[in-house]
Formats: C-alpha cells, structure tokens, sequence
C-alpha cells in the first residue's frame, strides 16, 4: 500500500512539473506578441506596412550596435541622425540638445541652414516630437519631381526606423542642415536604405 501511495506522488509531482514547464514555455512564446501589442496601434500599423500615402516605405527596428561618440538618447530621431552623417563620411556635433534646437546651434557653429533638401542634409524641424521637435537624414532627392526622401528614427515610436517621401513644395516648411559654409564638397558615403540597418554602410 505505502509503494502505491509513492508510486501517486511520484507520478502526481510530474505531472505538476510537466504542467509548469508548459505554462512556462506558453509564457516565454507569448512575450514577443505581448510586446509587440504593447506598442499601440500606431506601431502595429507601422510594422503591417499599411502606411497613409506618402508614408512609409520601409521600415524596421533598428539591430546595430552602439556608436562611440554617439551621446543623444539611443532609439531617438537624434540618435538616428548624428548616426547617418557620420556614416555618410560628413560628422556633426554631438553637442547639438534636442532636435527643435539644432538648426540655432548649426547656424551658430557656421553650418549652411536653409530649405532646399540635399542628399546628406538633415532635415530639422521645431514641430512634433512632443515639443522636441524631430530630425532626420535626407537619403534621396529626385532630380525630376522634386520629391525628397528621409530616413528617421522614433517617427512611430522608439527605435523603429522608418522612411518618408515629400513633395518638392513642402520643402519650403523645414529646415535643412547642411556642411559648414566653405567647407569642401563632399559625396556622402552610401547608406542601406533596408532594415535591420547593421553597420550603415552599404557595402
């Protein structure tokens, strides 16, 4: 009798740890899902790639490394565009604050600031950033339609990078960063321009 009762518990106890493990494992499974719902409906239709028009046309979370030197807050629109200028070959401060105070430090530090968008360019505006302001990296500019391209980071939300295509005329409404005033021309280096943006360089 003693054996049988053993023989229960035993057979009772692994039943309970195989119970755990899998409530365990439907935990670990669910957490990617749980985390992605978390981001809110902006994010969730950001990643379904179901965009307004003029959105959009990749995006993704950013998976590089650190940059050394790089000092504005990871998973920001800063952070994205001290970034590309020093990938693009053409570094700029890291000195520069939040995005709504970057063109007041370019122009103070003898930067060209003006609004024609140019292919390396940052594109700066004071609006939106929940009162910070956003800027981002020019990657093209149609030399026919007039249509220019930007890669940003944290439009959505934190660390998602993204990018979006504006029409000739709305340029007139943001800023645009250039090389400081006589300095030498210069050809930014090429930048992928797909997720999971590792190094930045397109090799």
């Amino acid at each position: 009798m003693n054996q049988e009762v053993a023989l229960f518990a035993v057979g009772f106890k692994i039943k309970r740890i195989l119970a755990l493990i899998v409530v365990v494992m439907f935990v670990v499974v669910s957490l990617p899902v749980v985390a992605v719902f978390s981001m809110g409906m902006p994010t969730l239709s950001w990643l379904a790639n179901t965009p307004d028009a003029k959105s959009a046309e990749t995006q993704g979370f950013y998976m590089g490394g650190v940059m050394i030197g790089n000092t504005y807050a990871w998973g920001n629109c800063t952070w994205w565009s001290y970034a590309m200028r020093q990938w693009a070959g053409s570094p700029i401060p890291n000195t520069w604050g939040n995005a709504n105070t970057w063109d007041d430090y370019a122009r103070a530090q003898n930067y060209a600031v003006n609004n024609t968008p140019a292919v390396g360019a940052v594109f700066q505006t004071d609006v939106g950033g929940g009162g910070y302001g956003h800027v981002a990296y020019v990657i093209k500019v149609n030399t026919v339609s007039g249509e220019w391209t930007i890669s940003e980071m944290n439009a959505p939300t934190l660390n998602v990078v993204s990018q979006r295509t504006f029409s000739k005329e709305a340029a007139v409404h943001y800023t645009f960063i250039h090389n400081k005033i006589g300095a030498q021309p210069w050809t930014p280096n090429p930048i992928t321009s797909m997720p999971p943006y590792g190094t930045g360089l397109q090799l």
